[in-house]
């Protein structure tokens, strides 16, 4: 099903998965202008309860609303899905960028190469740059938070300098550190807790991404912008 947009509504085209959640795509591609359209969504589900609706899960350019079929509200003629389709719609109707709240900018401190960043020097030689020029133009950059997900508030982070963009390992390891700063493909990301993986580690942080004792456990979020400052050491 989809909706067309009002004068400040957003465009969207839904369709289930499975019998307990809906997605919700706005767009094809990753791109700020789609981000900013996800993210309108997420911040107006936060912001107005929907009955039945139990969690929401933000991408690149969709968002997956859970829902409970047996809360949802409506016309008990219709199935729950259609009924929920019909609250977003008439949710999105009124969403718009302005509703978005202003970003977040945090530094992370990282020590590049060496043992902390034992693929930095393949990300150099796949460039052409030395070592020291890609983590000139890696840490000049300003990073975009698109969504948190995979493991345990991993960041997707938009950003890259595209003369960075170096392919993921054939092969992931089995054990990458806590804190380990990466370039997977076009993306740069932040591994919130040792895990295996296939990103190209460059570097580590001492900063917690994910600490359960604090309000909120997640230390960044979608929408976030995010600045690498080189240090030359982790700190414990």
């Amino acid at each position: 099903m989809t909706v067309p947009p009002t004068s400040s509504g957003v465009a969207a085209f839904f369709s289930p998965l499975g019998d307990h959640a809906v997605t919700i795509t706005v767009g094809d591609s990753i791109d700020e202008a789609t981000h900013r359209r996800v993210r309108a969504i997420s911040a107006a589900l936060d912001s107005h309860e929907i009955v039945g609706v139990v969690d929401q899960v933000p991408g690149f350019a969709s968002l997956v609303v859970h829902y409970d079929p047996e809360r949802v509200t409506g016309d008990e003629d219709e199935p729950p899905y259609e009924r929920l389709v019909r609250s977003l719609t008439d949710l999105l109707a009124h969403v718009g960028d302005e509703t978005l709240p202003p970003p977040r900018t945090k530094e992370i401190p990282v020590c590049y190469g060496g043992e902390f960043g034992p693929d930095l020097g393949d990300v150099a030689r796949h460039t052409g740059f030395t070592e020291a020029r890609v983590v000139e133009l890696h840490a000049a950059a300003e990073y975009l938070v698109y969504f948190v997900g995979f493991s345990t508030c991993l960041p997707y982070l938009g950003g890259l300098p595209p003369e960075l963009a170096t392919p993921r390992l054939a092969a992931p390891r089995q054990h990458v550190p806590v804190g380990s700063v990466a370039i997977g493909g076009a993306q740069a990301g932040i591994y919130p807790l040792a895990s295996p993986g296939g990103w190209r580690l460059i570097g580590r942080t001492h900063v917690r991404l994910f600490d359960p004792s604090a309000s909120p456990p997640p230390l960044l979020r979608m929408g976030d912008r995010v600045r690498f400052i080189p240090v030359r050491e982790v700190q414990p």
